[in-house]
């Protein structure tokens, strides 16, 4: 009796040390979150001066007024807004289409392909030849160079392939292939229906990844009405990042400065509350992300 005593005090120091670390992280992490909330809400004397901790201070909408009357903040949204749909629905099917091939034990050469796929994640060709293969094939400067180049990522295709291995049966692929079934009409009856889980998944990773992408559009695109959101709510962080040798008046510069850093702040709001408001509905698919497909021992 002693011993179990003994044994439930010691789960409960644990459980008490384990939820102490875990709050402490949560708030870690949401502090930075609450503060630029704040600072974006914020009167901009205010803030340079310095002022804001926890909660806006002087409430103000001026740095959000001064985001959104640039047209470009709308443009940027629905270019994101294409690109992340297109750009998802063409990476999942990709994906789809190379990991399933690779699941087959019928396939002959899987293995040297699959090898072949894992050297991409080891080495690449580089920045400069990817630049010059996608303007050689005309993608330049236009809204394919945003989705193709970089329409696969190799993790996924690993984790879809273990997944096709471990829940589409053998089977059933020969079941289906008795009945006069071909590989094609078995993918699309079978293996998408059976894939649901694993489908939403790479949509999800695909469109975060999508909606985030900054370096592909700054190569590849010149014309600002393909600008995602990304890069035109840089150029507005450039046009108002002022100097102090640009403005005479002392008062000026300070009240230029101090909207300067709310508009920073601003824009980082206005970046991330798209997926901020998709997350907490889709945590629990990021979370079988990671196990599903998983390779087991």
């Amino acid at each position: 009796m002693h011993y179990k005593q003994r044994e439930l005090w010691e789960d409960r120091l644990f459980s008490l040390m384990v939820n102490t670390f875990l709050t402490v992280s949560l708030l870690l992490v949401l502090y930075p979150l609450l503060y630029i909330i704040s600072c974006s809400f914020s009167n901009p004397q205010a803030v340079i001066a310095k002022k804001v901790w926890l909660f806006p201070v002087q409430f103000d909408l001026i740095s959000y007024k001064a985001v959104f009357t640039n047209k470009q903040i709308v443009s940027g949204y629905l270019n994101s807004l294409y690109y992340m749909v297109v750009g998802t629905v063409v990476s999942v099917l990709l994906t789809v289409l190379l990991a399933y091939p690779l699941s087959r034990k019928e396939f002959y050469g899987r293995s040297l392909v699959t090898k072949l796929i894992l050297f991409t994640m080891l080495f690449s060709g580089g920045t400069i030849p990817l630049y010059l293969v996608v303007r050689n094939l005309g993608l330049y400067d236009s809204r394919w160079s945003i989705i193709l180049p970089n329409a696969i990522t190799v993790w996924n295709v690993i984790i879809t392939r273990t997944f096709f291995q471990e829940n589409i049966s053998d089977e059933l692929y020969e079941a289906a292939t008795i009945d006069g079934c071909s590989d094609i009409r078995f993918l699309i009856s079978f293996v998408f229906p059976l894939s649901g889980a694993i489908i939403a998944v790479l949509g999800l990773f695909y469109a975060v990844g999508q909606w985030n992408k900054y370096f592909d559009a700054l190569l590849y695109l010149q014309n600002q009405a393909l600008y995602p959101l990304q890069i035109v709510l840089r150029n507005i962080l450039i046009i108002n990042r002022n100097t102090p040798s640009m403005t005479v008046d002392v008062e000026a510069a300070i009240r230029a400065q101090g909207l300067s850093e709310t508009i920073r702040y601003a824009v980082i709001v206005v970046a991330s509350v798209p997926l901020l408001l998709i997350y907490p509905f889709v945590q629990k698919f990021f979370v079988k992300g990671v196990m599903i497909g998983s390779v087991k021992g």
